[in-house]
């Protein structure tokens, strides 16, 4: 079966990555593509690497034009998407990479975005434990997805696995993170400039700001069925288009072995394909996983702190959003998993 789709900001940087891995999967027919100031123009004008897509046009985001279609892709800002879900209720498979859908609570969206709050949708990350099951199992079927934010799902996979397994407290988490720039969307802004990041590591969103902290409670809590999640999150710009390298760590719950400790990240992720825990003594680079649907994860125990340290390397427009995005897709629809994502990154 061939399914038909229709992607919205399709000029923007998570646009761009979902159409470039939609026009390699074989059950995809990408028809329309939309965007708002850039509407009329050749989609080619602002994805030029997208060859094979050449003869689409810009349309307007509308309600009307995104209608009709068997899957749509809303790549837009967070406060934006929850106009058009709301006029698409006939559409069977809406798949938002936003933010709008993907927090469960009210006051925490308040608190973080603020406007107006709208139900939360099947969270958009596979191989998460939730509620002692993996997320896919709720996919299976799903309707609605909200895609995660890269930084938050970055974070969650990182720790998932020991909080779930009781090895680690969630009550001192640490986390910082190198990201790259187009995490931050393709709207011109001056800290964004080149002349202002390169050669230079700028931190952002510092002390309790970030907008992906409450998705990241949300993500533990599920899976700890605890709400005592307490987490000091600092991302730091660094000079690399692509990719989000997180550093975060934990104290080691009571009496745990260290066996114990590496055994609940081994049996979480053994079966992922996605998602791969690296040897003892060894830990991922961003380069490793350019162009992947991959995360690659290096696990230290620091007895000394009695702390855990977890390392995470991901393409934020990969694994983080447009990746993470199709493949919730294809588990929705009963089609393998891992269709037109790859493992393989490209290097140098």
């Amino acid at each position: 079966m061939t399914y038909t789709v229709a992607v919205s900001g399709a000029s923007g940087y998570a646009g761009g990555e979902i159409l470039r891995l939609l026009a390699g999967h074989p059950d995809i027919e990408i028809r329309t593509v939309t965007a708002h100031s850039n509407a009329g123009q050749p989609l080619i004008q602002h994805q030029p690497h997208l060859r094979s897509l050449a003869g689409l046009t810009l349309q307007d985001t509308t309600p009307e034009i995104l209608a009709g279609h068997d899957i749509v892709f809303l790549a837009l800002p967070h406060g934006q998407s929850g106009q058009y879900t709301d006029a698409l209720g006939s559409t069977p498979l809406v798949i938002d990479a936003g933010a709008d859908h993907r927090l469960t609570s009210e006051s925490a969206w308040d608190a973080f975005y603020g406007g107006a709050f709208h139900e939360p949708w099947t969270y958009g990350v596979p191989e998460l434990l939730t509620g002692g099951v993996k997320q896919r199992e709720h996919l299976r079927g799903a309707t609605r997805i909200a895609a995660p934010g890269c930084n938050a799902s970055t974070v969650s996979l990182s720790l998932v696995p020991g909080v779930a397994a009781g090895v680690i407290v969630a009550d001192d988490i640490v986390s910082v993170l190198a990201v790259g720039p187009s995490g931050a969307g393709k709207s011109l802004k001056t800290n964004l400039l080149a002349s202002e990041i390169l050669g230079s590591a700028n931190p952002y969103a510092v002390g309790g700001t970030h907008r992906h902290i409450p998705e990241i409670r949300q993500a533990l809590a599920a899976a700890s069925a605890s709400d005592d999640i307490r987490i000091s999150f600092t991302p730091v710009l660094v000079p690399m288009s692509r990719g989000i390298l997180a550093t975060s760590s934990a104290p080691i719950a009571d009496g745990v072995t260290d066996a114990q400790i590496r055994e609940a990240w081994e049996s979480a992720y053994a079966d992922e394909p996605f998602v791969h825990l690296l040897p003892e003594g060894t830990f991922p680079r961003t380069a490793d996983v350019l162009g992947a649907n991959t995360a690659l994860i290096g696990l230290a125990i620091d007895r000394a702190a009695n702390r855990v340290t977890v390392v995470a390397a991901v393409d934020n427009l990969v694994k983080g959003t447009a990746g993470a995005a199709i493949q919730s897709m294809n588990i929705a629809l009963g089609i393998p998993e891992d269709r037109a994502l790859s493992i393989n990154g490209v290097a140098p």
